[in-house]
């Protein structure tokens, strides 16, 4: 009798430390972990529990040796601990395929909202199975984003990896304080809009020490986007690091205080990209790439003022954003084509204070590198000085 009560009582106190200490298991609140059952509502409540409780150092935790199907979710905040955790294992699967999906016109799978102090860390993987949407040619705004954080500030992501997203692997939408490292994010390099990581409205971005290749932009810095720094990136394929596109619809688009440094391109569409639409508003100031290598890149350079979407006709420029104090230093590498710098910068605004120095980038076929630059105003070293107006 003596030994029965002592293992109650012991298996209580486990229970009672699990329930009121730190850690979340997700199987705990029913989640099958089998692939084919959905686990949304057992990663919902694991959530809320947590999220609910008092204290700090909360994690939910999803373990290892089990894959776990979610249909589209949010994991509201605030909370009431100060910090709380997500540890992601195990795997977590998107449904199989476009026609499974319950529901995506919120055109987000896995939402984080308005959650302080949160981190999302681990050795895990998360899969969107996004192919079906890709050959499906749905726009990308009908596709959803594979993980979503919108006001969620000191915000931190580590080490997980991200496959094939429906659209964007990772956004993020007003939020402040944010550090993302030792993450990976792939999907086929003609896989359409599959975006890295999306940043709009949001400050205080640190992005390093990551590996992203996909079918569009490494990293997109949208309007709101300010003191972004980006380091140690490996990117490709995909198209680049790309500050906008701004100025659609002639909205007012602000970024400002970019630095991109000690980043690859292997086999990118583009490497540093500035691209506007005619007829925007607003500026793109502040911005430095540097110490960059390139490996076939297609477009190592850029400023495309005259950004055009698929579908969309030309119009005649009345307005632009304003770019300014640009700096592209220590380029390194070679370029898929000949051209391998390209300034094209509005008659309206003209970009000013463009900085060009140390660049040394070969093309692959051996021809000798093309430069152009129109109505843009700067400095310029090595063979491309004359190219850049003087102010």
């Amino acid at each position: 009798m003596e030994i029965i009560v002592r293992v109650v009582f012991v298996l209580t106190l486990v229970n009672f430390g699990f329930l009121n200490g730190q850690v979340y298991d997700v199987l705990k609140f029913g989640a099958k972990g089998d692939g084919t059952t959905d686990d949304s509502e057992a990663f919902v409540e694991a959530w809320k529990a947590m999220c609910s409780s008092g204290g700090s150092n909360k994690t939910l935790l999803v373990p290892s040796d089990n894959t776990f199907l979610l249909q589209p979710l949010v994991f509201q905040g605030p909370c009431n601990s100060p910090s709380v955790q997500v540890q992601l294992e195990g795997k977590i699967v998107a449904p199989l395929n476009k026609a499974a999906w319950s529901d995506f016109k919120s055109y987000e799978w896995v939402s984080f909202n308005k959650i302080i102090g949160l981190t999302v860390l681990g050795s895990g993987t998360i899969n969107g199975r996004g192919s079906s949407f890709w050959e499906a040619n749905m726009p990308a705004s009908k596709r959803p984003t594979q993980l979503h954080f919108e006001g969620c500030n000191n915000l931190e992501i580590n080490g997980i990896t991200s496959f094939d997203s429906p659209r964007n692997h990772i956004s993020l939408t007003d939020c402040r304080q944010v550090k993302i490292t030792q993450i990976k994010l792939i999907a086929p390099g003609d896989s359409p809009n599959t975006d890295g990581i999306d940043i709009s409205t949001s400050t205080d971005i640190e992005i390093y020490d990551t590996i992203v290749g996909t079918g569009d932009d490494c990293v997109a810095l949208n309007s709101g986007s300010i003191n972004i720094s980006i380091a140690r990136m490996r990117c490709g394929p995909g198209h680049g690091i790309s500050v906008g596109s701004l100025g659609k619809d002639g909205e007012e688009s602000i970024v400002e205080n970019v630095q991109v440094t000690n980043c690859t391109f292997n086999d990118t569409n583009n490497g540093a990209r500035i691209k506007t639409w005619p007829n925007g508003k607003g500026y793109a100031r502040n911005i430095v790439f540097m110490d960059i290598m390139l490996t076939e890149t297609k477009n190592p350079i850029i400023i495309d003022q005259q950004y055009i979407d698929k579908g969309r006709i030309d119009v005649e420029e009345s307005s632009a954003v304003a770019i300014s104090n640009v700096t592209f230093t220590d380029f390194h590498g070679t370029s898929r084509q000949d051209e391998i710098i390209k300034i094209d910068c509005s008659e309206v605004t003209c970009c000013k204070d463009i900085v060009l120095d140390r660049i040394n980038i070969t093309t692959v076929d051996g021809n000798k590198p093309i430069v152009e630059c129109s109505n843009a105003y700067g400095n310029s070293t090595n063979a491309y000085d004359g190219c850049l107006k003087t102010q």
